[in-house]
C-alpha cells in the first residue's frame, strides 16, 4: 500500500506520504499539517483516523479517509465511493463538509474525541479482545472476539442519564450491552445506531438491558439488521449527552481503540460540526 501511494504522490505537486514509525508517531505526523496543510488523509482503519481526528478537531485541516483496516465502519456512514483503490487525485480535489464528533471526559478531566462510536462493558471488552488477536484479519477477527467475551461476561450495573433535547432519562441497572454512535456501524457489520447521522448535532445511543447470555445470539442478529431498536429491552434515543457512573473498573472502547479500568463519572457529549472531513 506505501509503495502504491508513493508512486501516485510523485506526480503530484501538492501532496506527501508520510508512514507511522511507532505507536503514537500518527499524531505527531498530523500536528506538523496543521500550520500548512489543507487536508491529512488517514491510510489505515477506524483506529488510525480516530488518532487524526483529535488532532484536527476544530481546525481548518480537513480529514480524508483512504481504508485500508479490518472494518471501516466510520466510512459506512460517508456517502462517497473512496477506497483502498480510488486514484489519489480525488483526494485532491475532494471537498470538505463539517461533520459532529463525541467527546469523553472522565472524572471532570478531558480525555478524548471519537469519530463513529463509543462502547463500555461488552463491546469495550470485544474491542480489547480483538486488540489482542493476531491470527485472524477482517470482520472475522470481530465475531471470534464476541463469541470469546460473552463466556464470562456478566453485565455490570450502570447509573445513567440520557440527556435528550427534550428530556433527561435515568437508567440504573445491569446493562448487558452500551453503546454509542455518531455513525452507524461497529464491528464491520453490527448496526449499533441504525439511525445515526454524523452531521445532525446529535449521538444515538444503544441500550440492551440484562438479558441471558444464551438470548444474546438473538439479539446479535437483530444488531446485523438493526432491529434491536424495536425490542422492549433495547432502549434508543437521540441525546445530546450522556452521563454515567460506574462502580467498578471497565473497558471502553472509542473507534475500536482500547481504554481500560474506567470508573466513576463519566460524560459523552455531541460537539457539532467540529471537524471538516473529506467526502
Amino acid at each position: 500500500m506505501t509503495d502504491i501511494l508513493q508512486r501516485a504522490v510523485e506526480v503530484q505537486h501538492n501532496a506527501v506520504v508520510y508512514c507511522s514509525r511507532y505507536a503514537g508517531h500518527t499524531p505527531v505526523i498530523a500536528r506538523r499539517a496543521l500550520a500548512d496543510s489543507r487536508a491529512v488523509v488517514a491510510c489505515g482503519g477506524d483506529g488510525t483516523a480516530h488518532e487524526i481526528a483529535n488532532v484536527l478537531a476544530f481546525s481548518d485541516v480537513s480529514l480524508g479517509i483512504l481504508p485500508s483496516g479490518s472494518a471501516n465502519d466510520f466510512m459506512k456512514s460517508l456517502d462517497h465511493q473512496f477506497t483502498r483503490d480510488y486514484p489519489v487525485d480525488a483526494y485532491l480535489q475532494a471537498d470538505a463538509v463539517k461533520a459532529d464528533l463525541g467527546r469523553v471526559y472522565a472524572e471532570g478531566k478531558f480525555k478524548r474525541y471519537f469519530l463513529n462510536s463509543l462502547g463500555l462493558g461488552l463491546t469495550g471488552r470485544i474491542a480489547r479482545k480483538v486488540s489482542k488477536t493476531r491470527w485472524l484479519k477482517g470482520e472475522l477477527i470481530y465475531l471470534n472476539a464476541l463469541f470469546g467475551t460473552l463466556l464470562g461476561y456478566k453485565p455490570p450495573k450502570m447509573h445513567i442519564k440520557l440527556i435528550t433535547p427534550e428530556a433527561a432519562i435515568e437508567i440504573h441497572e445491569p446493562i448487558f450491552a452500551f453503546s454509542v454512535g455518531n455513525g452507524r456501524i461497529e464491528g464491520g457489520k453490527f448496526h449499533i445506531a441504525p439511525e445515526a447521522e454524523i452531521n445532525d448535532g446529535l449521538l444515538d445511543v444503544c441500550i440492551l438491558k440484562a438479558v441471558p447470555k444464551a438470548r444474546f445470539i438473538t439479539y446479535a442478529l437483530k444488531y446485523t439488521r438493526g432491529t434491536q431498536i424495536f425490542d422492549p429491552q433495547v432502549i434508543y434515543s437521540k441525546v445530546t449527552a450522556v452521563e454515567l457512573e460506574l462502580h467498578e473498573p471497565e473497558v471502553m472502547h472509542m473507534d475500536g481503540e482500547v481504554f481500560e479500568d474506567m470508573c466513576g463519572k463519566i460524560r459523552i457529549e455531541s460537539v457539532p460540526a467540529s471537524i471538516k472531513i473529506l467526502r
